[in-house]
């Protein structure tokens, strides 16, 4: 199997961008070269500002190519806890941020001529359990109620029109949510920076950001030191123990995907005949798709541990009993890949973004949803760094503080345990 993301594989090869001089000063320096990075740089860069981008290893490395490439509206906690907790106001304009999202991407997609396969075929959730479609009920209400946003319940008589299984009990479609190949649209985004103007810099780590007595930054990378009169940390799941401020923020969670075989068309339609976006609701859920070759994508929180060789194929062995015993019908199927990656949870399971008390800008936290928000909050750190707070849905919301949490995330294991045991009662 191969262990290299397909998205990766099947997108025309990034040049190499690494060994350049770096420049001795920007007006912007950007570290990481993700969607919330490359987002960011191609922004601000549009604005008029000179952006340098650093990034420690490749483009889209992290967790922007790593993913299901999937563009999905909604955020992670229910209606009706998002209005508890913000208020109907505030929960609205958090909520409508990921359908700004969606938009966002379609639109970068079009004014940059990335061919990326982007099309609105639509979310299926789909419930694990009876209850679980008994709350999508309720979700659905609320959704239109409270959001304006129109979706449709599915039964499970009805269920076999979307998905080539018995295993689910029902679903909530989403029209709205979009596919794409993230691995074209990564590349995209880069070559948009450059035309822009972003000097991009791969193989050079940011090792120490300080505040200068005039009021700059000092950005110390591996290459040598950059002048700087704002910083945006765009590392996500993936900072390293270099800036231990920003990984206190949040919890790293590993996710996990297989990727079949060929099917062919006639297959690969029978097990999802419209092409549907599918996540399911399990404690530890899955997320599938077909892809552009039509092979099935299936993914989920296998393991409860960091992406490496050894654990990428534990994983992979654990997903693909998965995936049969939803989809009996690919009991002879063989997967060609297999990978894992980091996906970053605040405590809230919201994104956070703002600026320290140092100034340095950042955001991070996309628990999921991260091809689209990285992608629209790149764009809105550009927009409050050119001082426009507003513009920011999360404005004022600090990440809640983990109790006993260095940046190490020891307790996982219990949780994941935990959380097996539930999805386990049926």
């Amino acid at each position: 199997m191969k262990t290299i993301p397909y998205w990766i594989d099947t997108a025309d090869a990034f040049p190499d961008r690494s060994g350049k001089p770096l420049p001795e000063n920007a007006d912007l320096v950007v570290v990481g070269a993700g969607l919330t990075g490359l987002s960011t740089a191609l922004h601000a860069a549009r604005k008029g500002a000179r952006v340098v981008l650093v990034e420690k290893e490749k483009i889209g490395s992290g967790a922007s190519a790593r993913n299901g490439s999937m563009c999905n509206l909604g955020f992670t906690i229910g209606v009706g806890q998002a209005i508890r907790r913000y208020g109907i106001e505030r929960a609205r304009e958090i909520y409508n941020s990921y359908g700004q999202a969606v938009d966002t991407v379609e639109e970068l997609v079009t004014t940059e001529s990335i061919d990326c396969q982007f099309r609105r075929v639509g979310r299926l959730g789909v419930a694990y359990r009876p209850e679980h479609f008994a709350r999508q009920q309720v979700q659905q209400r609320d959704l239109a109620r409270h959001f304006g946003h129109e979706t449709t319940l599915v039964g499970k008589s009805e269920l076999r029109a979307e998905i080539g299984s018995d295993f689910y009990h029902g679903a909530l479609l989403d029209p709205l949510s979009a596919g794409l190949h993230v691995g074209r649209f990564v590349r995209g985004m880069a070559e948009a920076a450059e035309r822009a103007g972003v000097e991009i810099h791969e193989g050079n780590a940011a090792t120490d950001v300080r505040r200068a007595p005039n009021g700059r930054f000092q950005v110390e990378t591996a290459r040598g030191v950059v002048d700087a009169g704002q910083v945006m940390m765009a590392t996500d799941a993936y900072t390293d123990r270099s800036f231990p401020w920003l990984r206190r923020k949040q919890v790293c969670v590993g996710s996990f995907i297989i990727v079949t075989e060929p099917l062919g068309e006639e297959l690969a339609r029978a097990l999802i005949p419209r092409g549907r976006l599918i996540v399911d609701s399990k404690n530890i859920g899955h997320y599938f798709r077909l892809t552009p070759d039509h092979r099935l994508m299936f993914g989920g929180r296998a393991r409860f541990a960091p992406s490496d060789p050894e654990s990428d194929n534990k994983s992979g062995a654990v997903l693909l009993r998965e995936m049969r015993e939803i989809f009996p019908q690919l009991s002879r199927t063989k997967v060609e890949y297999v990978w894992g990656g980091s996906v970053g949870f605040a405590m809230d399971r919201i994104p956070h973004a703002g600026q320290t008390a140092d100034g340095v800008y950042y955001s991070m936290g996309y628990a999921g949803h991260g091809v689209q928000m990285a992608t629209y909050m790149g764009r809105v750190m550009a927009e409050v760094m050119d001082g426009h707070p507003e513009a920011n849905p999360v404005r004022g919301l600090a990440a809640p503080r983990i109790p006993f949490y260095n940046g190490t995330a020891w307790f996982l294991p219990f949780a994941g345990a935990y959380y097996r045991a539930k999805d386990r009662i049926r």
